[in-house]
């Protein structure tokens, strides 16, 4: 937790409420976002964002599975984030645990829409290889390695950054089996598909601080807010997922607002993530 004098408190709230930020940014504007793609070469796709301090890691596992009985002709994708214990003083221990699982499951509710993936960024119908039989599991994982407020927004950017690092081996099924038997099937070592992020949103924050709401709060903002509304934007606009944290209730009115501040914004984030991965790949296949 960050501790602030009564005076860097009122500081802080003062400048939001005049359009000025502590440190010289306006309410709607973003840190500077860096991205490396391909940074653990042990996974199907991974990658590095800062933003400003905030420094978080995501990779991308895929192994065959099989579908579930309800959703037959879709794969699965789970989430799990750690919050390393070095990363803020208030993560060792419990704190980080339970940060970790609130993470975790905003993530899946902003990525991955609701139970009947209505809404999902990621086409977990592409993920299948044999209906009912077999499929593409993909475990993403994430690691806060630093942080300075916004963890959900760089987890987010992180996750669509590696899944667009991410290939898939291409599975060659054999001809001829019948429905009752297991299908054999060959993993290719050298054909990959790459996975297609061009409907993974991007996942904008609105923290509210006095009758103000900010975009890509540090940790000293965050300590100041009422409440902080998510919202996963995809490039056509569309609302793919949102949740909230913070006490305070918060007006229909104003949520409603907050989507549409949200959709404005969520251009700028698009196409600046955009343009950082499009370099990060092209550094990769330079250096390979």
């Amino acid at each position: 937790m960050v501790g602030l004098s009564l005076g860097e408190q009122h500081f802080i709230q003062g400048g939001i409420a005049q359009d000025l930020r502590c440190d010289g940014r306006k309410r709607l504007a973003y840190r500077p976002i860096s991205v490396e793609t391909g940074v653990i070469p042990q996974a199907n796709g991974s990658a590095r964002v800062r933003m400003g301090a905030t420094d978080v890691i995501a990779s991308v596992k895929a192994e065959l599975g099989k579908p579930s009985l309800l959703q037959p002709n879709k794969g699965k994708v789970s989430i799990y984030i750690d919050c390393s214990s070095t990363a803020e003083p208030a993560f060792e221990g419990r704190g980080g645990d339970e940060l970790s699982a609130e993470l975790s499951t905003a993530l899946q509710r902003c990525l991955l829409g609701g139970k009947s993936g209505a809404g999902a960024g990621i086409d977990l119908s592409s993920l299948v290889v044999i209906d009912g039989k077999i499929c593409w599991d993909l475990y993403i994982d994430g690691l806060v390695v630093f942080s300075d407020g916004n963890l959900l927004d760089a987890l987010g950017a992180a996750i669509k950054a590696a899944l667009s690092n991410t290939g898939i081996p291409r599975v060659h099924v054999a001809a001829g089996a019948s429905s009752d038997e297991k299908p054999e099937i060959d993993v290719s070592d050298e054909e990959f598909l790459q996975f297609d992020t061009s409907a993974v949103p991007v996942i904008i924050t609105l923290t509210k601080v006095g009758k103000h709401y900010i975009v890509d709060a540090t940790s000293e903002e965050e300590s100041q807010m009422s409440s902080a509304v998510s919202i996963s934007v995809n490039r056509q606009r569309c609302i793919c997922g949102i949740t909230k944290r913070g006490g305070a209730g918060l007006d229909p009115s104003i949520i409603l607002d907050m989507i549409s501040v949200a959709q404005h914004v969520s251009e700028q984030l698009i196409n600046k993530l955009d343009s950082e991965i499009a370099s990060a790949e092209a550094g990769d296949d330079d250096e390979s």
